[in-house]
């Protein structure tokens, strides 16, 4: 599945930059949600406005209990359920896709989750794709009982979980956390497995990135340091790779013909303070960077949002989920 606007697959083995196929940086929108006073009906109506211009994805950040109030200035974003908002997005968008950036996944139960993203799946028409990191506000794990630092061990298995219900439809499966037998019957099996993306920028996550395939996302990165993970993914992708360029298994089952990820990142422009022309020169960085996707948060939705929205999109052309000016420049070095 390629993440943006129902245009196909054009994933590629190894960390691919969209340009490495000649193919120009697909752009995102990550939808405000960080007040309660906003009306869902603003979230929806964005999502419909970023399809029309030609955005290739929208996507929800997640807390489940925050140790402050949710907002712009906390950083705690989520105040209406990443995956249930989704499919409510689902029933009044086409094309884009639809994604969490990122799903809490140590604190969600791994079956729950399983079944409703790939309800979610079916519902929108093979658009979804799981969005997944392992937290970082201690509070959350302590109010919900869940071990702070298992919670790298708990991602896996929750990620395994989830690849093991969506191709194999059942058991059996067991692991430290999680186990049941071939009784186990599982359904909407989805017509295919809902791609992860994983967050996040340590060795850790990019290795999470290679085992599962898809997508990863790095977070909190300038353009350069964003370059020497990518290559760092690169690394692991011929690390994963058997010798003489054979099948490599998938988790939870099937077979593929070496890991593939694609590399993007997400970042903000959130306010008066940075100008349109600042922020295309950072979508120019990050193509020649080697990201294949970049993701943009434009702030509160009462603060200008879908202005800076309407800007980036005319600025940079979009077009099919895809920027076309201005035109790529070469990449940094690291």
């Amino acid at each position: 599945m390629d993440i943006g606007n129902g245009s196909g697959s054009s994933e590629r083995d190894g960390a691919g930059a969209a340009s490495a196929a000649g193919a120009r940086m697909r752009l995102h929108v990550v939808l405000p949600d960080e007040s309660a006073a906003m009306d869902v009906g603003t979230v929806a109506g964005l999502a419909r406005e970023a399809e029309a211009l030609g955005y290739a994805g929208v996507w929800l950040p997640d807390h489940l209990l925050p140790p402050g109030p949710y907002g712009v200035s906390t950083g705690y974003g989520g105040v209406y359920e990443a995956l249930t908002t989704l499919s409510y997005l689902a029933a009044v968008t086409e094309r884009v896709t639809l994604g969490t950036s990122v799903l809490v996944a140590p604190l969600r139960d791994p079956l729950i989750l399983a079944r409703q993203t790939a309800t979610l799946a079916r519902l929108s028409g093979g658009r979804f794709v799981l969005g997944a990191g392992v937290g970082w506000e201690r509070y959350e794990f302590a109010a919900a009982g869940a071990d702070f630092a298992a919670r790298g061990a708990r991602t896996d298995s929750t990620l395994r979980v989830v690849r093991q219900l969506h191709t194999r439809g059942g058991g059996p499966y067991e692991d430290a956390f999680v186990s049941f037998d071939e009784r186990a019957v599982f359904e909407p099996v989805p017509r295919t497995p809902v791609p992860f993306l994983i967050g996040g920028n340590s060795d850790a996550a990019l290795r999470r990135a290679v085992e599962f395939g898809g997508y990863w996302q790095a977070v909190f990165l300038t353009p350069a340091e964003f370059a020497v993970r990518r290559k760092r993914i690169e690394e692991l992708v011929r690390e994963a790779e058997p010798a003489g360029g054979g099948l490599r298994g998938v988790a939870g089952g099937g077979a593929a013909r070496g890991p593939r990820v694609s590399a993007g990142a997400r970042t903000d422009w959130d306010g008066p303070g940075r100008s349109a022309a600042d922020v295309r020169a950072e979508v120019v960085r990050w193509e020649a960077a080697g990201a294949a996707d970049l993701a943009v948060w434009f702030g509160a939705a009462d603060d200008g949002f879908a202005a800076r929205m309407r800007a980036l999109a005319a600025g940079t052309g979009l077009k099919g989920g895809r920027i076309t000016r201005p035109h790529p420049s070469p990449a940094p070095s690291p």
